[in-house]
């Protein structure tokens, strides 16, 4: 639940004016945290919503926030991705603007699959990048367009994103989740509460000299989807998919799942929860998955 995160993490400080470039699953989580301790948050969408405080930031329309809507701003979080051609829409149209308002602190929200694929073996900030998928190249070039920009940035690598209605429990309600077997794979994953936990605790610790220039977000334990399934179905006393070998399921994936599966790695949070000091608040996808039954059931205000 995000009060339990409010009730561990500290405010940032009262004139502190954070802007959320993409106001999606991500960005939406990290600004309701601030919110909760009274901290000014702008988010920009490409179509915000009538009467809503979020700005309009289309790249692609050539629509963006003017001067005087960031004036003031301290810090930003970027979580959209790149373009199709590779470039970051963001930094494209707005980095002149953030380099005139001067931020503190920038945080780009980036994917572990830059490591590419490492057989399952562990991989930490300190091993080079080697991505293998075209999105993940696309996304590395982002990240050393922001490390180039002259902002104080913070690279954070994350994993597969899951929380309240987005996580297994949904797939196995609605009758889409398939429960595939391929030996020794893996998966990491992150809860989307620890991503909003981490993003103000990198902030806490850029302000006191503790800013590494990436850091892995992601939760204790890799697991296989079968198994992370398994509990899910347990969760909901709901019957299991037929298990498939991953042989006769690649038949049917899409090209996007298939390169899904063709990557296997452990993604190591020493530096984060051990160097830096972070709690996770969802060390596990079973405490995680938990959480997310709580809140499809009673979603917090």
């Amino acid at each position: 639940m995000l009060s339990r995160l409010v009730n561990q993490a500290l405010p940032l400080g009262p004139t502190a004016k954070v802007l959320v470039l993409g106001g999606g699953y991500s960005g939406r989580c990290f600004a309701r945290l601030l919110n909760a301790f009274g901290t000014t948050v702008i988010s920009t969408r490409r179509h915000p919503e009538p009467n809503s405080t979020d700005l309009a930031f289309d790249s692609a329309t050539s629509v963006q926030p003017s001067a005087s809507d960031l004036e003031g701003v301290s810090h930003v979080l970027c979580t959209i991705p790149p373009s199709r051609e590779g470039g970051d829409p963001a930094l494209d149209d707005l980095g002149p603007l953030l380099n005139n308002i001067s931020p503190v602190w920038v945080g780009y929200l980036s994917t572990t699959g830059v490591y590419g694929d490492r057989q399952g073996n562990w991989v930490s900030e300190s091993d080079a990048a080697s991505p293998g998928q075209d999105r993940s190249r696309r996304r590395l070039a982002c990240e050393q367009a922001w490390l180039n920009s002259g902002l104080p940035v913070q690279i954070l690598r994350l994993p597969g994103i899951y929380g309240p209605g987005r996580s297994v429990l949904d797939g196995l309600k609605s009758g889409r989740a398939r429960r595939i077997n391929k030996q020794d794979q893996v998966f990491c994953r992150i809860h989307v509460e620890d991503i909003a936990g981490a993003c103000l605790h990198l902030i806490h610790k850029a302000a006191s000299g503790h800013a590494p220039t990436i850091v892995n977000v992601a939760d204790d334990e890799p697991t296989s989807s079968a198994e992370l399934m398994e509990f899910g179905a347990d969760l909901l006393n709901c019957n299991l998919p037929a298990e498939e070998s991953y042989a006769e399921a690649s038949q049917t994936m899409s090209a996007m799942a298939q390169s899904f599966w063709s990557e296997n790695r452990r993604v190591s949070n020493r530096l984060l929860c051990k160097d830096l000091g972070y709690t996770l608040l969802h060390p596990n996808y079973r405490i995680g998955l938990l959480d997310c039954l709580k809140q499809d059931l009673h979603p917090e205000v």
